[in-house]
């Protein structure tokens, strides 16, 4: 990682500097260039705000000398005084929050703490894409009232990490919305709009000013940090044409084509041999070529030396220049490029229009921004302050996001919820009982508040002992005695376990699936010592084999509670206590502990029963599960029925012109989405409409799964696939309609070997719970 660099302007008045007026540099302010005040701005066109933005960048790069631009190809991009263009920092996060990761944001001003909602894989436990939408949209208000209170030098966010969450080992699964394409993508699409000033619906951007911008990474097939003594700086995924076509790329085209996002990060990682930030095909063929992305593309921090130093790709500094800058890439997180791509030019290894085209992309989209439209404060979200930074309205929607994420896993005789009047007193016993810090997750940023499981239970019972049964996470040294004793004195126990950073998180992935340490054998022994069934609590990401838990009669509960920010110590006492009712279903499979003999680096989605090899994730993997991909259980119970009014029949053959008929009629009964093209594939679109009704005795919101199966499924072909998700409220006994608008061309189409996505005829079932809705394809 590039080191921490500080910046001090020192302005000398004498007519060399004379442009440094343009510069705005009290510590309170934003950095912006083009101050409308300063007469000198109306010599320059780039600051000349009714000119297309287009017009306005070829302009400012056409005054860059060749040191000058070579500049600004990095993270930390330094000023240009002599045109006023203030220093700016592109690698800024906000993951789940405005975040003081990377160099872009301090927390030292008037604002010192922001909203810190639930690590996304909770949140993504919702299966809410409205949700979703609004976190993003806090999130971007929040970053732009820290950049107008002068505490942050960018607005480009590194967020949202859209990989898929492969292997159950991955440190950073915590960090993605899960394992399915469909709700990834979604989850994308949802929160870039957001942070970015679009509609939910998309399409609505203030003639594309952004109000942050937002970067889908990591592009592509980037889901292994460390393990087994692979890392990720040198690992070559070995990757099929068919799983990049419908398992690794999707959430990458939904971002960039639906999302709109105007940011991508090109991965650590080779991809069968070929280092993402060099990859031609991918960074401007596939992304800008046939997804139509407008925006930057920057390296992830140091991923350009890494090509050379440790893929060993290139025979010199200066061909890695010249190859990530012809591949498509603009900005390097890191120093490679300030320091080789002169001798690059020099050496004749790259023409000095590959560096303009890449500062185009750039001081486009700090343009888009804002930066060099004058003093934000008049301007677009100049209105935007700290006094819209953990608003009441924020803080609910962490505790909303959190309620409605944490998944019931297990509720035996119906111990939970237990009843707030006749509990007088509650034994809390585990490492993460007492620790707020942990609720967090990872690249997190200050929360507005800090409250813990332990102090949350203790509004409800006064009278709640605190054990953490072990010194620590890993549980190394427990004290299991001591934990007995505690749990033998009350009415009821909630064991608070799992994971912490300390054991899932970047450049750390796991080597087991089990709980670490001696956690089994404390929950094993407090629960047998309990008077009545214990309640299991895990605060973890990544899945954990807890089948001594689920088929333990004397643990009575089990929840998954994530990393649920900095409201989770709340909403997961209310669950507990029947304040809420829970309706979070899993965003990933939970795999037994022997999956571990599946090597992490091997990236097939697909089973090879030939070799034993049992595939990855629901819609593949064939082997047994602790708990299944869209599981999750509620105090109330709902029933389901598909409403008459869905079709029995797709007649695509009606749709497609005799050419295609003609070129389909040789493909095995199969119709190629590319052949349909976009106008018969929008035609073929349909709506399911389901029933579902609130059949028990409390009120809740639950996500309606639908999911299509093959009626003939083969190894190439996924076991079942979501095909839709909506969140629904019903009191009890109510009963409503849900509308699911479903696209052959997308929700059941399935990739060949060769990556084409095809249409194949036959029997598809629409699949909800346990039921099924045949609908027959006819070519």
């Amino acid at each position: 990682m590039p080191s921490t660099m500080k910046l001090l302007v020192t302005a000398l008045i004498n007519p060399i500097c004379l442009a440094l007026l343009l510069l705005h540099t009290e510590s309170t302010q934003p950095p912006f260039s083009c101050d409308s005040a300063n007469p000198q701005t109306k010599f320059f066109p780039f600051c000349q705000t009714k000119l297309p933005i287009r017009k306005r960048v070829l302009d400012l790069v056409s005054h860059l000398t060749l040191d000058e631009k070579i500049s600004q190809l990095v993270n930390s991009a330094p000023a240009i005084p002599r045109l006023g263009v203030p220093p700016y920092e592109w690698w800024s996060e906000a993951l789940h929050g405005v975040s003081g990761y990377g160099y872009g944001v301090t927390f030292n001003g008037r604002i010192s703490s922001v909203t810190s909602f639930p690590q996304v894989l909770l949140t993504a436990a919702t299966f809410d894409s409205h949700l979703w939408y609004r976190i993003g949209q806090a999130i971007g208000k929040e970053a732009r009232a820290v950049y107008n209170a002068g505490q942050a030098k960018g607005m480009t966010f590194w967020a949202p990490n859209i990989n898929i969450f492969r292997d159950p080992r991955w440190g950073r699964g915590q960090e993605t919305p899960g394992e399915d394409p469909l709700v990834v993508g979604n989850y994308a699409v949802a929160y870039v709009r957001g942070i970015q000033g679009d509609s939910f619906q998309g399409g609505k951007l203030n003639n594309g000013h952004l109000q942050a911008s937002a970067c889908c990474k990591h592009f592509t097939a980037y889901d292994l940090d460390n393990w087994n003594g692979f890392i990720r700086f040198g690992f070559n995924a070995e990757v099929t044409k068919q799983d990049l076509a419908d398992t690794y790329q999707p959430p990458f085209r939904s971002c960039v084509k639906d999302g709109r996002a105007s940011g991508i990060m090109c991965a650590y990682n080779r991809v069968n041999g070929v280092p993402n930030c060099a990859d031609y095909n991918l960074l401007t063929k596939t992304a800008r070529g046939e997804w139509g992305f407008h925006g930057y593309i920057t390296s992830d921090c140091d991923a350009v030396e890494v090509i050379y130093n440790v893929h060993k790709y290139t025979k010199s500094p200066e061909e890695t220049v010249a190859d990530v800058l012809k591949a498509g890439m603009d900005v390097n997180c890191g120093s490679f490029l300030k320091n080789y791509t002169k001798s690059a030019v020099q050496q004749k290894k790259l023409l000095e229009t590959a560096i303009d085209r890449a500062l185009h992309n750039l001081f486009t989209v700090r343009m888009r921004l804002g930066l060099f439209n004058g003093n934000p404060n008049g301007q677009l979200f100049g209105n935007i302050g700290p006094n819209q930074v953990c608003t009441q309205e924020h803080q609910d929607l962490a505790l909303e996001a959190a309620r409605n994420g944490i998944v019931l896993l297990k509720n035996s005789a119906k111990l939970l919820p237990l009843s707030k009047n006749k509990i007088t007193s509650l034994a809390v016993i585990g490492p993460n009982g007492n620790n707020a810090y942990v609720l967090v997750g990872n690249y997190e940023g200050p929360p507005c508040k800090s409250v813990e499981i332990l102090k949350a239970l203790q509004s409800y019972v006064k009278n709640t002992q605190f054990h953490p049964g072990c010194h620590a996470v890993n549980c190394t040294s427990v004290a299991i005695d001591d934990a007995v004793n505690t749990a033998k004195g009350a009415d009821y126990v909630v064991l608070v376990m799992g994971l912490d950073q300390s054991q899932e998180m970047e450049e750390r992935d796991r080597l087991y699936l089990t709980l670490p340490g001696q956690q089994e054998s404390l929950v094993t022994a407090v629960a047998k010592a309990a008077e009545k069934p214990v309640i299991l609590v895990l605060v973890c990401g990544g899945p954990v084999d807890v089948s001594f838990a689920k088929y333990n009669p004397q643990v009575g509960s089990i929840l998954w509670a994530g990393y649920p920010g900095e409201a989770g110590g709340i909403a997961l006492a209310e669950i507990i206590f029947g304040d809420h009712n829970p309706g979070g279903k899993l965003p990933v499979t939970w795999y037994p502990k022997d999956f571990t003999r599946v090597p992490m680096t091997d990236m097939r989605m697909r089973p090879e029963p030939s070799s034993g090899y049992p595939g990855r994730t629901y819609r593949f993997y064939n082997g047994e599960k602790v708990f299944e991909f869209g599981y999750g259980l509620s105090y109330s119970t709902y029933t389901y029925e598909f409403v008459s009014s869905t079709p029995n029949t797709l007649h695509l053959n009606l749709l497609l012109n005799s050419r295609t008929k003609t070129e389909s009629s040789s493909s095995l009964h199969s119709l190629s989405v590319s052949d349909m093209g976009t106008e018969a594939c929008e035609k073929a679109k349909f709506s399911a409409l389901v029933g579902v009704e609130n059949s028990g005795e409390v009120a809740g919101k639950h996500p309606v799964l639908l999911f299509a199966r093959h009626d003939r499924p083969s190894n190439q072909s996924p076991l079942k696939q979501l095909v839709g998700f909506q969140s629904v409220s019903l009191n009890s006994g109510e009963r409503t309609e849900v509308e699911f608008e479903i696209s052959p061309c997308e929700h059941l189409s399935t990739a060949t070997e060769d990556g084409l996505m095809v249409i194949e005829e036959g029997y598809r079932y629409l699949m909800l719970e346990d039921k099924e809705y045949p609908i027959n394809i006819v070519i």
